[in-house]
């Protein structure tokens, strides 16, 4: 049974060049920040539809990473390809997992739709920001499976 792909033709972005080190970084009597810059953790994860990054998807961008490293917080928008993505949640669920598998523990991480980007935003940013559904979510080994696949780094 063949499946029909809800976006069969997106549009595909430039990629950018890998993460410029500031100076600071190389200094090892320095410690780094964590900031907006950090978005080079999510723009790699692969799409669940298609053989693409987030990135070449233009689904993640730096302008929409906000990082409050003085107070543990990290924001991060997402917009889907198309209003009725069947994917956001998992999409979402992929950069939760990403980040908190990359960042210190001491961060909160919020992900939620870009504003008006999703004809379901609400409840899937209700689904996203409910701590027991994605611990539940994260049970469920089939999902943690597809989840991981788009974690996993393609070449």
């Amino acid at each position: 049974m063949a499946t029909t792909l809800e976006n069969a033709n997106p549009t595909i972005f430039l990629q950018k060049t890998e993460r410029e080190v500031l100076p600071d970084e190389e200094n090892e009597d320095v410690v780094d920040k964590i900031d907006e810059r950090e978005e080079h953790l999510i723009r790699s994860i692969n799409d669940p539809e298609h053989p693409l990054t987030l990135e070449q998807l233009n689904v993640v961008e730096q302008s929409l990473v906000e990082v409050d490293d003085a107070n543990n917080y990290v924001k991060v928008q997402f917009t889907p390809t198309i209003p009725h993505c069947s994917m956001a949640t998992l999409i979402g669920l992929a950069i939760r997992v990403q980040l908190l598998r990359s960042l210190p523990e001491r961060f909160k991480v919020d992900i939620n739709i870009t504003p008006g980007a999703h004809a379901s935003e609400d409840a899937v940013n209700k689904q996203l920001a409910d701590k027991e559904r994605v611990a539940a979510a994260l049970e469920n080994t089939h999902l943690l499976e597809v989840v991981n696949q788009c974690l996993t780094v393609r070449h």
